[in-house]
């Protein structure tokens, strides 16, 4: 047999990856054990319950940063990274909620537009919007064709060549074609972004193993969220806009801010211990929109900082977050873990804790972790940042609204990779307004503010009164790539609509587990059975392949993130099928050489050899169909697709190659062997 070292090597190294991904599992069932009992211990009302599930959940994100599992000299593991490098289950198995998300292009045709008041357009989508209830062509598609129902014979172009950004390529000479192939580029921009944009914002619904497909050809987005405790919560997360916002923020040296941490740490510690009541809300006087009514530029309450210990390190808020010591800019107040981020905000807002700060103050976290002092992004690690609000007002000064276009480039100086932007005329006169007021008190930073995370809080150098700017921070190309996609999302008025919606209980999903455990368990010993009977000691050698293939696909589609579902353990049952039916034609094969008076040896090396074709072909066939499976397929379908695909491959792997070493190194031994 060639090739010996070669099937050793890849036998040995699917072996070690199966190993760590089982591995992994110990250390999160322990934790989720203790995640149990605790649960238990604040609910009496049992497991299942919503009381239950929310503890549960409750305890395990508050570990969630915790190291729980090490390999010495090489890596440290917290819950959230092992769970995230585990096989998951999915919605039919754990239970939870599926939604199918339409991409709304309508307010994306309006704007491209240029927001016209002209009825042709209004009619053309209201036409368009009633013949999508009833097809399953794209919105651009049936926009185009409603538009010759309803226009009376205007052209597209006299109404998208007014767009800023459309303007370089319709003409009033541009035909309706050429004009709908362009809304369709810059809708597929459109989608492809919100779909990349639901992606993260799923991260922060705190679901292990959400599943998040794209349809391109209808616009469609399916979210499938194993484990959903709340409902109404994801409907809303998913359907909202991305929200950019440019804010001005507080230093840590303006108005004693930075000494304010200190002072706020202090009361903390002598409201916990008694010394010092808490107030309540309805303590200090405050506006209808719940500010306290104290001029902007001044503290609130004016604390005797001579009585505060400055340099303490530990306390109430210091235990859980890191005040700035002025190594991390002068925009951020300080640092703490993911999972700390909400408590740290809770104090901060307390009553009697809120009034030792400026009143036009708001607190947001970075939307990603830090980077430590050599440019490393951290874990778990996030920025505070004190937004200030404008006098009498609590949206941000400048939106992303007025963003006409984003994209990341080689700063052609110093070679460092930027972010530029564009404004449209009235985003541009308040981007200079903000600039020109920062540039000229101290250089002052600007952060960027992504659905209440900061993007970036660059620091402005010079003035920018033309509407172009640069963003720098040692961005990386895939993060200045990324950035600029946000940005632009924020631009894009295309939302998103809830079409069908379907939930699973979690005790449905225990069934479903149950049931396809049995099923699959029993198909196994059924088939391992049968090989026993029918081929004697061969048999066992076909059982134990058949295991090593199983293994080797569960360690893999683990290690590769893909999510376990009822149709991904239809895939696994018809893989251990076909690893069998190989072993089966290759077993017959040997047995019809050995009835021709062959040896054992040459029987064996004949058999293999003449039945390659067929396993091939047969093997073949179903690769194909599973891979345009997994490429067309959404959800479920795909699920099964990627299951089948590394099924087929570990089965010939296995089945043929795997089998044959095992079978060559028996009968070189001397020892018989009955087929």
């Amino acid at each position: 047999m060639q090739g010996k070292g070669f099937i050793k090597f890849f036998l040995a190294a699917f072996a070690v990856v199966s190993v760590i991904q089982f591995a992994f599992m110990i250390p999160t069932w322990r934790v989720e054990k203790k995640a149990d009992n605790y649960a238990a211990s604040k609910c009496t009302d049992g497991e299942g319950t919503v009381c239950y599930r929310l503890q549960r959940a409750s305890y395990l994100d508050s570990i969630s940063s915790e190291t729980i599992f090490k390999i010495p000299l090489l890596k440290s593991y917290t819950y959230q990274e092992l769970k995230g490098s585990q096989l998951g289950f999915g919605l039919d198995l754990k239970g939870g909620m599926s939604v199918l998300l339409q991409v709304d292009l309508r307010d994306f045709i309006r704007a491209m537009a240029g927001n016209t008041t002209d009825k042709s357009v209004e009619d053309a989508l209201t036409r368009a919007t009633q013949l999508q209830q009833n097809t399953q062509s794209d919105y651009i598609s049936l926009f185009a064709q409603a538009w010759k129902e309803t226009s009376g014979g205007k052209q597209l172009s006299t109404i998208f060549k007014r767009n800023e950004s459309l303007k370089n390529e319709i003409n009033a000479s541009s035909s309706d074609a050429q004009v709908v192939a362009l809304l369709r580029r810059e809708a597929d921009l459109t989608v492809g972004r919100t779909y990349e944009m639901l992606k993260q914002r799923i991260d922060k619904l705190g679901v292990v193993g959400p599943t998040v497909s794209l349809d391109k050809g209808r616009d469609l987005i399916l979210v499938e969220l194993p484990g959903i405790e709340n409902p109404q919560r994801a409907r809303t997360f998913l359907q909202s806009a991305a929200k950019l916002e440019f804010w001005n923020v507080y230093r840590i040296t303006d108005s004693d801010i930075g000494s304010r941490f200190a002072s706020a740490n202090d009361r903390l510690g002598k409201m916990d211990a008694g010394e010092v009541d808490a107030p309540s809300q309805d303590s200090v006087l405050r506006d209808s929109s719940g500010n306290i009514i104290v001029d902007s530029t001044k503290l609130a309450q004016k604390e005797d900082t001579s009585k505060v210990n400055l340099d303490a390190t530990s306390g109430p808020l210091f235990d859980i977050f890191t005040p700035n010591n002025g190594t991390r800019g002068y925009a951020v107040m300080g640092q703490a873990e993911k999972n700390k981020r909400d408590d740290v905000i809770a104090m901060l807002t307390k009553p009697g804790i809120r009034d030792l700060f400026p009143s036009d103050v708001t607190f947001l976290w970075s939307r990603k972790p830090a980077k430590d002092e050599e440019g490393v992004a951290t874990k778990d690690i996030y920025e505070l940042y004190a937004i200030k609000k404008e006098p009498g007002k609590n949206t941000a000064p400048l939106e992303g609204d007025h963003v006409t276009d984003a994209s990341a480039s080689p700063n052609p100086t110093t070679g460092e990779l930027a972010i530029s932007l564009r404004m449209n005329p009235e985003g541009a006169r308040i981007w200079g307004a903000m600039t020109q007021k920062a540039a000229t008190d101290g250089n002052r930073e600007i952060a960027i503010v992504l659905d209440s995370g900061v993007v970036s809080a660059p620091s402005v150098q010079n003035p920018i009164l033309s509407g172009s700017s640069e963003i720098t921070g040692s961005f990386s190309l895939e993060e200045a790539n990324d950035i600029a996609s946000i940005l632009e999302i924020g631009k894009l008025p295309a939302g998103t609509k809830i079409i069908q919606e379907s939930l699973v209980g979690p005790s449905l999903g225990k069934e479903n587990i149950d049931t396809s455990m049995k099923a699959l368990f029993g198909g196994f010993l059924l088939v391992l059975a049968f090989m026993l009977f029918y081929y004697g000691s061969a048999g066992v050698i076909s059982i134990i392949v058949l295991f090593l293939n199983v293994v080797f696909l569960l360690g893999t589609v683990s290690s590769i993130g893909t999510v376990l579902t009822l149709p991904g353990i239809a895939g696994i049952v018809l893989t251990i099928g076909m690893a069998v039916d190989a072993n089966v034609i290759i077993f017959e094969r040997i047995r019809e050489e050995l009835r021709e008076g062959k040896s054992l040896a040459v029987s064996i090396r004949e058999g293999y050899r003449h039945s390659y074709s067929a396993i091939i072909d047969g093997n073949l066939t179903t690769l194909l169909t599973a891979i345009i499976l997994a490429v067309f397929g959404l959800g479920p379908i795909k699920g099964f697709a990627v299951i089948l695909i590394w099924g087929i491959i570990f089965t010939f792997f296995t089945a043929v190659l795997v089998s044959r070493l095992i079978i060559e190194w028996w009968v070189g031994k001397g020892k018989n062997l009955t087929f």
